[in-house]
């Protein structure tokens, strides 16, 4: 089985520089996938491994990228809902840039979220998102990120080194 890559939603994605550090400790592949280029990276000692891919206009056109071409072990890391409900069908893991690890046992609850906050949206019940992106985000995305490397390069059968 080949090694795991991860695959960023990144337009909009708080945490790119962080998968890069863990892909790179890892010595995987990362795929910064959205509608305009990402200046994430540029200074990694891995650049060699990281792949911006900038795809058509549209609002699904990264989600539909990232979907054609992640596998079963790879990692996506996406605050999309229905995105990570994709991945996870087609045996990928899933983490939100808050740390929020998608599964198949969350992944029906998150989508019935979603479409409740929507539809309280469009009525006027609601307004505005979640909470702002903070410090202790970015600390439990980085563990929950870690988490899954480990897990998908055991599954590989490779030990973590590059």
């Amino acid at each position: 089985m080949s090694a795991p890559a991860i695959y960023v939603d990144a337009d909009a994605c708080p945490v790119k520089e962080e998968v890069i550090r863990v892909a790179g400790r890892h010595g995987l592949a990362v795929y910064l996938v959205g509608n305009q280029w990402s200046r994430a990276g540029l200074h990694a000692a891995n650049a060699g491994r990281i792949e911006r891919v900038v795809v058509g206009e549209g609002s699904d056109a990264a989600d539909d990228w990232i979907a054609a071409r992640i596998g079963p072990g790879d990692i996506a890391v996406t605050q999309d809902i229905r995105l990570a409900a994709r991945l996870l069908a087609k045996g990928a893991a899933a983490i939100g840039p808050t740390g929020r690890a998608f599964t198949d046992a969350n992944i029906g609850a998150a989508v019935a979220m979603r479409e409740l906050n929507n539809h309280l949206r469009d009525t006027g019940a609601i307004r505005g998102g979640g909470p702002s992106f903070a410090a202790k985000d970015r600390s439990r995305f980085l563990e929950a990120l870690e988490a899954a490397v480990r897990a998908a390069l055991a599954d590989s059968g490779r030990k973590g080194e590059p």
